[in-house]
């Protein structure tokens, strides 16, 4: 059979729907300055589908720098990568400064986060190995996991007697095979805002020897007491073995980070391909991500803000009965009993006649006969936002229960 002819019977679970979804559901182009209101399709829309959680993806003192940094480097400096020419001393200071933020020795940074936690799952572990993942882990990991050419165990999503369970199983297996465990978890689930169950795990440290990887891409910045983590919210920074955190959330930027003892920092800094064969991150990027994590650390009220926007939002969504799932962070998951077609018009009634844009998910990702609008709270949106948004969704709640996304198509204003 010809590859391509394959691939044209097959488009794929997300692919076989392009033709309808394309430029609306799927690669939606929002247009104007990043925030709370932009525009789709040449109208104002109140978004909730964007992870700028402190609001600095805007932040004057923020363009500033990025524009100064464009302007002395270009954006093709530092050429190289870092382990050849690709080094500087704003690259090292910002990794130092990474470091101490989060709780420990040394920090690498790393030029994209999906990437990056592939590649260092990858570099972590050999076929001696084995993995315990839980089992609603983001899809960097499941990738990572994939690379894995030994054994690889997973526990029910949150459950610490599953996870012990498959401790016990890896712990056999590496006694034979004389290699290590890593359990991989993350600090919040981005899809459910559930916190990975941290403290719990790392207590199992007094039963199986392992080594545990959290990544904390959404919990970095909003997490915790001045912001360090989901591990700091826990209060145990020093039972995370090798912690993972993102640019692209709180700090508004691109590339992530992975922080650890000098020791593995180093043994990851010198083996990870991905990094090894990559071009360094460009300076303007990492100097104004120097300014982010200022702001972050000196700025206090930006998470508070956040904070006071998620609770408002999810209390008002609480008091007028909708289901919210486990979440116990700022990600906001809205679930509605409906089908596809009728997750569908809810969708578009929200966009067209409300003018909200917020995600959706449906299955495969949740089970069948469920939809979930997931919404992410910023310090930029305003409480006036949160009330327009309850409104709508009380609205469309109602026009959901009595059938109307079944009978009708939405019609727009």
């Amino acid at each position: 059979m010809d590859l391509f002819d394959k691939i044209s019977r097959n488009m794929g679970p997300i692919g076989q729907h392009q033709k309808m979804a394309h430029g609306y559901f799927a690669f939606p182009k929002l247009e104007g300055e990043i925030g709370p209101h932009m525009k789709f399709r040449g109208k104002d829309h109140l978004v909730w589908s964007l992870n700028n959680y402190l609001g600095l993806a805007n932040h004057p003192e923020v363009r500033e720098v990025d524009a100064k940094g464009a302007a002395e480097f270009g954006m093709a400096y530092p050429m190289g990568a870092r382990m050849m020419s690709g080094n500087s001393n704003h690259h090292e200071a910002l990794e130092k400064d990474l470091a101490e933020f989060v709780g420990k020795q040394d920090a690498f940074l790393l030029n994209y986060g999906y990437q990056g936690m592939v590649s260092i799952i990858d570099t972590m572990v050999d076929r001696n190995d084995v993995i315990v993942y839980d089992a609603e882990s983001h899809a960097c990991i499941i990738d990572g996991v994939r690379l894995h050419m030994g054994k690889r165990f997973v526990y029910q999503h949150n459950d610490i007697d599953s996870c012990r369970k498959q401790l016990e199983r890896a712990t056999r297996l590496t006694e034979q095979t004389g290699g290590g465990i890593l359990l991989i978890t993350e600090g919040v689930f981005g899809m459910s805002g559930a916190q990975g169950k941290l403290k719990e795990i790392v207590a199992l440290k007094d039963e199986f020897t392992f080594r545990l990887l959290v990544d904390d891409a959404h919990g970095f910045g909003t997490m915790g007491k001045t912001g360090a983590g989901t591990h700091e919210a826990q209060d145990c920074i020093d039972g995370i073995d090798v912690y993972f955190g993102t640019f692209a959330k709180s700090m508004a930027g691109i590339g992530a980070f992975v922080a650890s003892t000098e020791e593995i920092v180093n043994y990851l800094r010198y083996n990870m391909r991905s990094q090894t064969f990559a071009k360094s991150l460009p300076m303007p990027m990492v100097v104004g991500l120097r300014k982010r994590l200022e702001l972050l650390k000196n700025r206090p009220e930006l998470r508070e803000k956040l904070w006071t926007i998620a609770t408002a939002l999810q209390s008002g969504l609480k008091e007028r009965g909708f289901n919210l799932g486990v979440t116990n962070t700022m990600v906001t998951p809205v679930f509605l009993a409906g089908e596809l077609n009728e997750a569908t018009a809810v969708t578009m009634d929200l966009r067209e006649n409300y003018g909200i844009f917020c995600s959706i998910v449906v299955y495969p990702v949740i089970p069948k006969g469920l939809m979930e609008l997931r919404i992410i709270p910023t310090a930029a949106h305003t409480l006036d936002d949160v009330q327009r948004t309850l409104d709508a969704f009380s609205e469309v709640a109602e026009k959901l229960k009595s059938g109307y996304y079944k009978e009708q198509n939405v019609v727009t204003a």
